[in-house]
């Protein structure tokens, strides 16, 4: 495999997500080679998925090509590969286009949907975490509604158009809330035959509250909207099964589903090549040090989902979320830089910026230093902020195009089953870091 030589040292950075965008973009700035590795040719907005799962947003607008991120440069690679296999004695990965050499290597892996070693729920049931896993439940969604409208049996009707959600984090409640304005707004025009109660949107935590991570008062907020848009939420409930159509829960309670979707916990993904003791022992990510060295390495890093840094505040590690990949990347970008300029380094400090989480129209709720937000004012900074993150001008246009036609016209555009779902065909993939 043909890898142009540089005489600045080579970065190989194993992951597009945010926190390998974000590196590729700050070193590619100043003397150094820059080699992005990823599965995908494109960078994922994750935040925004839902919305490609409940037919708010196509792919395309939440997704930008990896070959893009840097203008203007000759020091900067992209390959897409599969990385499978770390060599910290060569210096070299193994991936499926051949060995690269490295200099310097930083694993930007992010997660994937962590399924407790349940077997049964991961053979059945639908998780979020790429593009192709959204417009799985997308499909799913709409083919279901289409057998609806074809048979005369109301249970097996109800069957069809009843969705069921375990894990009531931010991703949980953003799709409940979807699929819930998608019942009220949508479903009664395109589907004037079906009975709209029949469509009925679940969600299912072992815990005691909603988004468990925020504030009790953002929690009861975000309860009380998800309520008044007819969302069925069961607290103290742990899914146990999920087999033969029916989603059983620890306490013994049945729901009857075509549609089952697993959002209750993410885990790290990382290549193989690192040795048990840096691992941690919950979650599956690499230990690092204040500056992201791998524990045990001298030129190995890691940055984001995947990387674990214990401190006083974070004694389990950052929160698996978009910010600390970013602020990591930038912070260990910016340590590279001074390195080479003869300067010391600098260790890592998160500034958490809060924790927002949307529930449908005007309905939002925002965790920022000691105050909490809701309704409207929370919901338009959501707008912002997720605006101000999206990768590439054309997406931020495109997104809110699409946002300020259905806000005025209570529609989903994107309702279309261009891929028709097989179950044959979902398959978890790793991904890259999320945002709440």
């Amino acid at each position: 495999m043909h890898i142009p030589t540089s005489q600045n040292p080579r970065v190989v950075i194993v992951g597009g997500g945010f926190g390998g965008v974000t590196l590729s973009r700050k070193l590619t700035e100043h003397k150094f080679q820059v080699v992005l590795l990823d599965r995908h040719n494109y960078h994922t907005f994750q935040p925004l998925l839902y919305q490609v799962a409940t037919s708010g947003l196509e792919p395309d607008s939440i997704a930008f090509p990896l070959r893009s991120v840097v203008d203007e440069t000759h020091d900067y690679l992209f390959r897409m590969a599969e990385v499978e296999q770390v060599n910290l004695a060569e210096n070299t990965v193994t991936t499926s286009i051949g060995d690269i050499p490295y200099d310097h290597l930083i694993i930007a892996t992010g997660s994937k949907t962590n399924f407790f070693g349940n077997d049964k729920i991961e053979r059945n049931a639908l998780s979020m975490k790429s593009v192709p896993e959204s417009l799985d439940i997308r499909s799913l969604m709409l083919q279901n509604l289409e057998k609806a409208t074809i048979i005369d049996d109301a249970r097996e009707q109800k069957k069809l158009m009843r969705i069921v959600m375990s894990g009531a984090g931010p991703t949980g409640v953003e799709l409940s809330g979807a699929f819930a304005e998608f019942k009220n707004g949508v479903l009664e025009k395109d589907y004037p035959d079906l009975n709209p109660d029949y469509m009925e949107i679940h969600l299912l935590d072992g815990a005691d509250q909603i988004l468990s991570g925020f504030s009790e008062k953002a929690s009861l907020k975000a309860y009380k909207y998800l309520k008044q848009l007819g969302v069925h939420i069961h607290l103290g409930e742990l899914v146990t099964d999920y087999e033969d159509d029916i989603v059983t829960t620890k306490s013994g309670m049945q729901l009857e589903t075509s549609t089952f979707i697993w959002s209750a916990g993410v885990t790290g993904s990382h290549p193989k090549g690192f040795s048990e003791d840096m691992i941690s022992e919950k979650g599956n990510r690499l230990k690092v040090d204040l500056f992201n060295k791998v524990q045990g390495t001298d030129n190995v890093y890691a940055v984001g989902d995947i990387a674990q840094m214990k401190t006083d505040k974070f004694p389990k590690g950052h929160p698996m979320v978009a910010q600390p990949a970013i602020q990591q990347g930038k912070n260990l970008a910016n340590n590279f830089i001074r390195l080479a300029a003869g300067k010391d380094r600098k260790p890592f400090k998160y500034f958490d910026k809060g924790s927002m989480a949307t529930v449908g129209r005007n309905r939002a709720v925002a965790d920022i230093g000691k105050f909490t937000l809701g309704g409207f004012l929370a919901w338009f900074a959501w707008l912002a902020v997720h605006l101000y993150f999206l990768v590439g001008v054309r997406n931020r246009i495109v997104v809110f195009l699409n946002w300020t036609y259905n806000y005025f016209n209570f529609d989903r555009a994107a309702r279309l089953i261009i891929r028709p779902y097989k179950k044959s065909n979902h398959k978890q993939e790793p991904v890259s870091e999320i945002i709440d």
